[in-house]
């Protein structure tokens, strides 16, 4: 099924499940596959892993910063590990660890952000992943990939452990559709289109990429061509999409649920700024703290939705009314 043809009331799947059984199906065909977490077995969905591989599972407590320690020391030691714990904790309480021990040693490490974004919305912004995927993007040598469906998880979790250095793996919370078009690439610096469209682009990444075609539909409806870009890697980017975009299309959307301080926005907008400058939207977080309630609210309350990447295009568009894609 391609994201063209997925029905309004399209079936949603939980992606930490599709991260959990593809670790399993990894660990029974890899000795060297083991998990590290932080008092998280239950969080990040490892409970399965740990009844199947017992000695394979390390519970460090609530000591982010020894959680990516040991990964990298099981790392050096010839193993697979796959560090997990909540996105706010392991990104925020553990930088300099990713980035000193796993980073800059170019260690294969799958650094595994649970429940990113606003999942945990009701417990504050404490709780809140947002800064994630700006900290990590702007540490060298660590790849950034934030998969949209239970398809691309499944397909991160496999490539991620075979790759010769770090990566930062976004595992979203929320259940999502399938998105993912069969035989779709999955690979950094690769997007995957899934509409098409010559009025406006729409680049996505994780939880927002189902609410991107949503908007879509809606604007096709309208008149208006958009073409959906499920961008997966924020770091590194895909330059040859984002080029593209910027010289047949009117203006580009931006929608991560995360700031826009640093992520995918930004790194859009720093691309098409030196290189071919069009007309943008940047869609998230800007500059502040997210107010404490479900995660439904907190996405309504800053746009992240269907309609508000519907709306974000139609003002694109007025900006541009007369169509012209040269933008110089």
């Amino acid at each position: 099924m391609t994201a063209e043809l997925m029905p309004e009331t399209a079936q949603t799947y939980d992606c930490r499940q599709a991260f959990a059984d593809e670790l399993i199906a990894l660990a029974s065909e890899d000795e060297r596959i083991v998990a590290v977490c932080n008092d998280s077995v239950g969080s990040s969905n490892l409970v399965r892993f740990r009844e199947l591989y017992p000695d394979r599972l390390i519970n460090v407590g609530i000591a982010e910063q020894d959680l990516v320690g040991v990964g990298a020391g099981l790392a050096i030691g010839g193993f697979i590990p796959f560090v997990s714990a909540a996105g706010p904790f392991l990104t925020g309480r553990a930088t300099e660890q990713i980035k000193t021990d796993a980073a800059y040693n170019g260690l294969p490490l799958v650094l595994c952000g649970q429940s990113p974004g606003m999942a945990y919305g009701e417990l504050g912004p404490t709780h809140h992943s947002i800064e994630d995927l700006s900290w990590m993007r702007a540490i060298a040598d660590l790849t950034v990939a934030v998969p949209a469906d239970p398809a691309q998880t499944r397909a991160a979790v496999r490539w991620a452990a075979a790759q010769d250095g770090p990566t930062y793996l976004r595992v979203p919370r929320f259940k999502v559709p399938s998105v993912t078009p069969e035989g779709a690439p999955f690979a950094p610096g690769r997007s995957v289109e899934l509409t098409d469209g010559n009025d406006i682009t729409v680049m996505a990444v994780g939880t927002m990429v189902s609410r991107a075609v949503v908007a879509a539909r809606t604007l096709r409806a309208e008149g208006i061509g958009v073409r959906v870009l499920n961008m997966t890697f924020v770091e590194p980017l895909d330059l040859e999409a984002v080029l593209r975009a910027a010289r047949e299309t009117r203006g580009i959307v931006t929608a991560e649920e995360a700031t826009t301080t640093g992520g995918l926005g930004a790194a859009v907008a720093s691309v098409v700024a030196q290189n071919r400058p069009v007309p943008m939207r940047i869609l998230g977080v800007h500059r502040q703290f997210a107010p404490t309630g479900s995660a439904a609210f907190l996405l309504e309350h800053f746009g992240l939705t269907a309609d508000g990447i519907a709306a974000a295009a139609r003002e694109l568009m007025a900006q541009n009314p007369d169509g012209a894609h040269d933008h110089g």
